[in-house]
């Protein structure tokens, strides 16, 4: 990276962190990554104001980064309406764990550095041990050359060099991970999710040097893809989880009525009341999970 770009990075941080002339904490980091359920299509204006308060009060000590964005105070993300999403204003489960996190241990700062595609998947744009080969086997059109799991990689590097370039003290303390519908579209996919999943948690755990970082999973409950596709990928996660004690995973039902975890009419996206049910969830989890 050019020296410029970190230069940037660390004055944007030490702003919004208030550190200019205040005695520097460690902060908090946690990585996010997924499909479009990570990215999230939650609309901020079905919050109620209450809620909004409760962000706005906690979010100059929760920085988060999207897409490799210099990271700004916890907010919503602005996205072009549709016909589906006739909204501006969208958050995803960065806005509930940054909320829940910050209620938790008010002290504490954090810092939320996530990367999320729609409809892509493990096998193919998320792959540890990426191909072209096994990208075009799977993905679509320019999802084919996403390399989503370096290109997430290298975002969370910039930001960490940024707090280093600072003088500042970071620990990572967890990830969370929305990923799995498009997994059900091929057996090949399907039946390999436990092993690719393994390897992306140790690949993570590997690069930031963090041997037990805990790992939480939001498990899927789509029903489209191959015969048994969905609840291939299901068990799958349910397996990592129970396989390693730095595992946890948020199970989901697969009845309709989506009452855990309400969704938007199209019956994939988890609307504002299920995003905010899922980011708390995953906070929780997260906490949970430490030492």
């Amino acid at each position: 990276m050019k020296k410029i770009g970190i230069k940037i990075l660390v004055i944007c941080i030490l702003g919004a962190f208030g550190l200019g002339h205040a005695q520097k904490k460690e902060v908090q980091v946690v990585l996010l990554a997924g499909q479009s359920n990570m990215a999230g299509n939650g609309n901020y204006e079905e919050l109620d104001e209450a809620v909004r308060a409760r962000i706005d009060k906690i979010k100059d000590r929760v920085l988060y980064s999207n897409h490799g964005k210099e990271a700004k105070p916890l907010s919503y993300n602005t996205i072009k309406p549709s016909k589906k999403f006739p909204y501006t204003k969208s958050f995803g489960p960065e806005l509930f764990i940054g909320l829940t996190l910050a209620e938790a241990y008010p002290d504490q700062q954090f810092l939320l550095i996530k990367k999320a595609q729609g409809g892509t998947v493990l096998y193919g744009a998320w792959n540890p041990e990426w191909s072209v080969e096994k990208a075009q086997q799977i993905e679509k059109g320019f999802k084919q050359k996403l390399d989503l799991n370096k290109m997430h990689i290298t975002a969370i590097h910039k930001n960490l060099k940024a707090l280093e370039a600072s003088g500042q003290t970071y620990k990572i303390i967890g990830m969370a991970w929305m990923q799995g519908e498009n997994d059900a579209v091929l057996d090949v996919s399907a039946d390999t999710y436990a092993t690719t999943l393994k390897k992306l948690i140790a690949k993570y755990r590997n690069e930031f040097d963090v041997k037990n970082m805990p790992f939480v999973i939001g498990q899927i409950n789509s029903r489209y893809g191959v015969k048994n596709g969905a609840a291939r990928v299901r068990a799958a996660m349910e397996t990592v989880a129970s396989e390693d004690n730095h595992v946890g995973i948020i199970k989901t039902s697969t009845d309709t009525s989506w009452s855990d975890y309400p969704k938007n009419p199209d019956n994939v996206h988890y609307n504002a009341e299920g995003q905010k049910r899922l980011g708390t969830a995953f906070a929780k989890e997260i906490i949970s999970l430490q030492n």
